[in-house]
């Protein structure tokens, strides 16, 4: 029983240990993309993804959630009812279309009474595919001190639990009769 305990447990730290070098790759790429590059966002084989950082689309889409983007292609067929992300003014925008004309494309956020400047197809940075909700309620769980310390306390003794056995008598010298 402890030999299928302790294969379970070297699987779940495998799995643990993979996920955090593809998690520290992912930061280096887009580090790299963000600060080398200088880039506004980073292109993940055509997609992107930014947090939320206004209540303007609510409720569709709120603060602390992550969207995926897909990068606009050059034949990418944007519409009117699309959420698009566009950067205006040194800002980036997550918006849905409410108007389109040959040029100027107009858009509003859900929660706003008025609609935003035209923009220009330029402008788009892609349309919004997906849409992750409260990851930024998980974040602050999944990182806060307390969390923490009792997942990797519990790691620890999992590992001593099942690295133990009892079964393994200690030889014991006899010449001291």
């Amino acid at each position: 029983m402890k030999k299928i305990f302790g294969k379970i447990t070297s699987i779940i730290l495998n799995i643990l240990l993979t996920l955090v070098v593809l998690m520290l790759i992912l930061a280096m790429y887009n580090y790299f993309q963000t600060q080398v590059l200088k880039k506004d966002y980073t292109n993940f084989f055509g997609y992107t993804m930014f947090k939320v950082a206004s209540g303007s689309m609510s409720p569709t889409i709120n603060v602390g959630d992550i969207i995926i983007t897909e990068i606009k292609k050059d034949n990418q067929e944007i519409k009117k009812d699309d959420i698009v992300v566009f950067k205006q003014d040194n800002y980036i925008i997550t918006h849905r279309i409410i108007d389109i004309d040959e040029e100027n494309i107009i858009t509003k956020g859900d929660a706003n009474n008025a609609e935003d400047n035209s923009i220009t197809k330029e402008n788009i940075i892609g349309k919004v595919v997906k849409i992750i909700p409260n990851v930024e309620v998980w974040k602050k769980v999944l990182t806060s001190p307390e969390v923490l310390a009792s997942g990797i306390t519990t790691i620890i003794l999992f590992g001593i639990a099942f690295a133990y056995d009892g079964n393994k008598k200690v030889d014991k010298k006899e010449d001291k009769e």
